[in-house]
């Protein structure tokens, strides 16, 4: 797990690779690389958070034996043992990295290597020969890959402020910031929430070059590998083939050379995790857990974990979170995700990470992804005949927001629509969480507040391999008894305590209502007050912001 950069335009300096390679190195504090070509067009770096061989070999940006290609990369194959065996010794290595495997895959194969990768990504590999720059994102989008065009060249990076100091101008995107003020909706198309800086959607690769530009290619659709017919098989061959999956999910991303942690909440999700990693590592593998706490009973969690954590020797490490660390934490949050977030849960997500940094526990587990899979929420069970635009979700006397928003907010917006790429209703709904609005959200949240403490989080549950049999499975195998996950619940019920595999779906949750009406009520306002002195304030109607608020 790293950052990337690079600019693929004729002189720059090293001076603008430093300040890039600067503003991104919390995402990798372990070393720093730069390359420029000899035709000076194209100029890459790195930042390393050390994983998978920790010498200097695994330093990148890193070139290919022939010297013709150079790779710069960030995130984890997880198979990349297998495919350096598939590879065989037609190719010499001087690190034992995925990096280099995915480098020689390159060369071997071109851009159809990227069938082959299990795991989450982003790279650019550029091509001495040809002077053409290749780029490829992960199936589901878990690596971010930002990036400006304009007539002189293109710049990319993982992190949108590297854009900044790299000369790109700081505006706002008013399209993308009134579609998201106005119906909640953001992530669902390749734009962001600031002017010019795009990224590269997931499951997409490209190529460009000085003279021929930017050309982007869809490598991944899930509707195509898995069709839009049901499996035939009963319900227990179906649990048989995931359940030897999920080992291998989860076998694949014990593979590091730093220590491991496990980030757990009483949910199904990660207690399931958690059960499934004491299966295939053993209960001895004393993996430490962290979980977030607020010292408010309506909300916290721990009583479920430590349910769990009671069969097995997992020690345990609560992270507390208080209205102080909101007000001392928001801003520090706000600067590493670049773009609206997800509140106070984030917040409280980052203490976990800052615990787990500290204890020196590298990497992290998580669960996220289950419920996309196998039908969790509780609108998939009430679910009508079409599928409306995501909206914000709350209790049923949501306030509308739209009242907030003023006549400007007509002037703007982005034209996106979803695919419904499946006969049924559930699965569509599931497809448009998986890659428009839920998972792409909360991958990007939860990268940047995992790489703001220089931690790789590790979501066994989004590998490819277990969404495609999941969307190929019928409504009954999904929901029974309108309970959402029952594939899951009677898969784990020989595993997990009875009180976790029959709990309730619960959202993440945190006392954030009391804290901004009573200790963060002062703290609110002021930054509301500063609302108003930005650029973007023309989108709200001010009066009726106060009145809301009031409200």
């Amino acid at each position: 797990m790293c950052g990337i950069i690079g600019i693929i335009k004729e002189g720059i300096s090293n001076v603008v690779l430093d300040n890039m390679l600067s503003v991104q190195k919390h995402r990798g504090p372990d070393a720093t690389g730069k390359f420029h070509s000899q035709n000076n067009q194209a100029h890459l770096g790195h930042n390393r958070l050390s994983i998978l061989d920790l010498s200097e070999a695994g330093t990148q940006p890193m070139i290919s034996t022939s010297g013709r290609y150079v790779i710069v990369l960030n995130g984890e194959i997880y198979n990349y043992r297998e495919i350096k065996v598939e590879l065989g010794t037609k190719y010499q290595y001087q690190s034992e990295t995925d990096t280099e495997v995915v480098l020689n895959a390159f060369v071997e194969w071109g851009k159809d290597c990227l069938n082959k990768l299990i795991g989450m990504f982003a790279f650019a590999i550029w091509d001495n020969e040809t002077s053409k720059l290749f780029i490829a994102r992960d199936r589901l989008g878990v690596k971010p890959f930002h990036y400006h065009l304009n007539k002189d060249g293109l710049y990319f990076s993982s992190e949108i402020k590297a854009l900044f100091v790299a000369g790109i101008e700081k505006q706002p995107n008013f399209d993308t910031w009134a579609t998201y003020l106005s119906t909640s909706a953001y992530d669902v198309n390749n734009q962001t929430f600031w002017k010019d800086i795009l990224k590269l959607p997931a499951g997409h690769y490209g190529y460009y070059s000085i003279n021929e530009g930017l050309s982007l290619h869809r490598w991944y659709y899930l509707p195509d590998v898995t069709g839009v017919d049901f499996d035939p098989r009963p319900m227990a061959l179906v649990q048989e083939e995931y359940l030897e999956l999920l080992k291998d999910s989860i076998n694949l991303r014990f593979r590091a050379d730093v220590p491991l942690g496990f980030n757990l909440s009483g949910g199904l999700d990660s207690s399931a995790l958690l059960g499934m990693v004491d299966l295939v590592q053993g209960k001895d593998s004393n993996i430490t857990s962290y979980s977030f706490y607020t010292n408010d009973d309506r909300y916290d969690e721990l009583p479920w974990v430590e349910d769990m954590l009671k069969t097995t020797k997992h020690p345990l490490k609560p992270c507390l979170l208080t209205a102080d660390d909101v007000m001392n934490l928001a801003e520090k949050v706000q600067y590493h995700q670049d773009e609206p977030y997800g509140g106070v849960p984030t917040i409280a997500y980052s203490q976990v990470f800052n615990t787990a940094r500290k204890d020196g526990n590298i990497v992290l587990l998580d669960g996220q992804g289950m419920d996309e899979q196998w039908a969790g929420y509780d609108y998939y069970r009430k679910a009508g005949t079409t599928i409306s635009s995501p909206t914000l979700q709350g209790s049923i006397n949501l306030l509308n927001p739209n009242d907030a928003l003023s006549e400007e907010v007509k002037k703007y917006g982005l034209k996106w629509a979803v695919d419904s790429p499946y006969p049924d209703l559930l699965r569509n709904l599931q497809y448009r969480d998986a890659f428009y609005t839920k998972i792409p959200r909360a991958l990007r949240f939860n990268d940047r507040v995992s790489m703001s403490y220089s931690t790789e989080l590790r979501e066994p549950f989004l590998d490819h391999r277990l969404f495609e049999l999941a969307f190929q499975q019928p409504r009954e195998f999904k929901i029974q008894n309108e309970t959402g996950k029952w594939f899951m619940r009677d898969l784990l019920k020989n595993y997990l305590p009875s009180t976790i595999v029959e709990a309730p779906k619960r959202a993440l949750q945190t006392p954030q209502r009391e804290w901004l009406r009573n200790e963060l009520k002062d703290w609110t306002y002021s930054h509301i007050d500063n609302m108003f002195n930005v650029p973007l304030s023309l989108l709200f109607n001010k009066d009726q912001v106060y009145k809301l608020v009031e409200d």
